[in-house]
């Protein structure tokens, strides 16, 4: 008996290292596959950054040289000194300004829009609810070309066109149907109980909003907070509309600004990959700073106990 028991324990010994080296492997694939991957993502960006550091004398050399001699970090300070000729008052200082302005406030009040409205779709129980969320889904199916006409007389005869309102405020009436519609299902991921066990401690429905359902979503508020920021910080139909003084631009349509100005002398190809390297550096920080939070609040998560 002994002696049988011995083998079934090495046979079983076998098959756990059989079956740990195959997922050893499959892991050492995966991981090769993705860095692969990750190269080919990588290589416009490294590019970009390469070419920012480069002298006028080398960007259309080939074999493409990856690696500048020399390195040209002033070409950040000229890029800026360029945009400032061309557009006086328009400094690297005045567009991030801008740019942060429009893109913090904008986060902000779609935030609060959204866990606003999500919460009360989660949440509440009123007639017509299922067909208001339906209707606000479709709204998705409609391009943004199709309202951009009558948003625009709309703010224009309020008076608003050449200042930040359009951007900023607008947002305060509603947020993105899509982020509604994922904050909506993680509020749903919540036990029931625990919005009871509060309402038994006296808690009101602000109170519960705020104290309990804020913070139990915080993965997905962190997620939407990434992905609005991106989209607010990379918007650029809207300030081209609605903005006509340059000293007002964003940033990137102070590149766009800058392209098309220099479009009429020489290009200088290395101020704008600088100007460009600047505009994403920030998204980028950004997501790996953040990226635990994101892949988490991307995905419906459960309450813990």
């Amino acid at each position: 008996m002994t002696s049988i028991s011995l083998s079934a324990n090495t046979v079983s010994e076998k098959a756990r290292f059989g079956m740990r080296a195959r997922r050893t492997i499959a892991d050492i694939i995966t991981y090769v596959l993705l860095a692969l991957f990750s190269v080919f993502v990588l290589i416009p960006f490294f590019y970009m950054f390469s070419t920012s550091l480069k002298p006028e004398n080398q960007l259309f050399i080939w074999p493409i040289r990856w690696i500048p001699d020399p390195i040209m970090w002033e070409n950040y300070v000229r890029a800026f000194q360029e945009l400032s000729r061309i557009a006086p008052g328009l400094d690297f200082w005045r567009i991030l300004g801008n740019t942060l302005f429009i893109t913090i406030l904008a986060m902000v009040a779609e935030l609060v829009a959204v866990t606003i409205v999500a919460y009360g779709f989660a949440r509440f129980r009123f007639p017509g609810r299922d067909v208001l969320f339906i209707l606000m889904l479709s709204t998705m199916m409609l391009p943004g070309i199709i309202t951009l006409i009558p948003i625009f007389v709309i703010w224009r005869n309020l008076g608003l066109i050449d200042t930040y309102d359009p951007l900023v405020t607008g947002i305060w009436l509603g947020g993105g149907a899509w982020a509604v519609f994922l904050l909506r299902q993680f509020l749903l991921s919540i036990p029931k109980e625990i919005e009871e066990a509060a309402i038994i401690d006296g808690a009101n429905t602000f109170q519960i909003y705020y104290k309990i359902m804020l913070p139990l979503v915080k993965p997905a508020l962190l997620a939407l907070g990434v992905l609005i920021f991106q989209g607010n910080w990379n918007n650029f139909m809207g300030p081209l509309i609605y903005l006509n003084t340059p000293v007002k631009f964003p940033m990137v349509v102070a590149l766009k600004f800058f392209q098309e100005s220099l479009s009429k002398e020489a290009p200088k190809w290395h101020y704008m990959m600088a100007m460009s390297t600047v505009m994403a550096a920030p998204i980028l920080v950004l997501f790996f700073a953040a990226q635990r939070y994101f892949i988490e609040g991307l995905t419906v998560g459960a309450v813990k106990g």
